[in-house]
């Protein structure tokens, strides 16, 4: 029996699904096959590498170069990427557009990032804005929301949403806010506020596709948020509570939108934090023995609604 026909036996014996064999087929084959997601991996790491080489010569050079040098280069490293996104852009839409090019999504990253730096080391050596230096933060925040949903661009949307959540942590810090509850409550009220942006642009048609992007984020934020609180002395109950019911919602949500990594959120934050709750006041070795256990069957209960999603998808 050959590889092809031991495979075509597997698929009608339901061991392997249609896109497995489809995939493994292809390959005993020696079909052509896409390199797409590798030439993107390396592109990305590329402007990573570059946007720390171009941090790493500001920081360590600066007292060669200049200021002006300095901020020539980086006026024209951004002007650059930016010129070259607007020049090949398509016209605005606010549904999904394709990129023009494939370095295009990576340009306008580039670009992104070089103009934090350059704001970054604006306020560093001429301290223009004083004490009100964290509006830096909210500005850069704001050009990427901009940028992101003008040229329909994930990564900078994600560099857009940690901006924000930056500035709301520097926010914190400033006004003297350093306990733990309040930094929950913040991130709480971030969370909150990203959800509602995504909604709310959802609801009005524009790059409905960011929603998800959005809902992530928020999830992210609102659930390590609730589980970090739920061995507070006075309100760890509240959080508790709370941690169950945005559970439920993130269960309910991914079982009607067929997302899986809403209901595995909702799933794995509310067994930590239960779990946090239960083993505040056992022994070690119960704890341990507990914690053995329950992820065992916590692993195994994803492992199995995954299948299933796929299954069903």
């Amino acid at each position: 029996m050959t590889t092809l026909e031991r495979l075509a036996q597997w698929k009608h014996d339901s061991v392997i699904t249609d896109a497995q064999h489809d995939v493994l087929g292809a390959l005993v084959r020696r079909d052509r096959f896409s390199v797409s997601l590798e030439l993107n991996a390396l592109l990305y790491l590329g402007v990573l590498s570059i946007s720390g080489g171009v941090l790493w010569t500001v920081q360590a050079q600066f007292a060669n170069l200049g200021d002006t040098a300095i901020l020539v280069a980086l006026t024209a490293i951004v002007g650059l990427c930016f010129w070259y996104c607007f020049s090949r852009a398509l016209p605005y839409s606010a549904d999904e557009v394709e990129s023009p090019t494939m370095a295009f999504d990576y340009v306008l990253y580039l670009g992104c990032v070089v103009f934090a730096i350059e704001l970054g080391y604006l306020e560093t050596r001429f301290r223009l804005l004083g004490d009100a230096w964290d509006a830096y933060v909210l500005l850069s925040a704001a050009v990427f929301f901009g940028a992101a949903y003008r040229f329909d661009n994930r990564f900078v949307l994600s560099l857009a949403l940690s901006t924000l959540a930056a500035w709301f942590g520097i926010k914190l810090t400033r006004l003297g806010v350093r306990s733990a509850d309040s930094l929950r409550i913040s991130a709480l009220t971030y969370g909150a506020l990203v959800a509602g942006m995504g909604a709310g642009l959802n609801r009005a048609g524009i790059k409905r596709h960011f929603l998800e992007t959005h809902l992530h984020v928020a999830a992210a934020a609102l659930f390590v948020a609730l589980v970090s609180g739920v061995r507070s002395d006075e309100m760890g109950l509240l959080y508790l509570a709370g941690l169950i019911a945005l559970g439920a919602v993130s269960v309910g949500g991914g079982i009607r939108y067929r997302q899986f990594a809403f209901v595995a959120y909702g799933v794995v934050y509310p067994y930590l934090g239960i779990s946090l709750k239960l083993i505040e006041r056992w022994s070690a070795t119960a704890a341990l023995g507990y914690g053995a256990v329950s992820g065992s069957a916590m692993v195994v209960l994803m492992v199995y609604v995954a299948r299933r999603f796929g299954r069903e998808e």
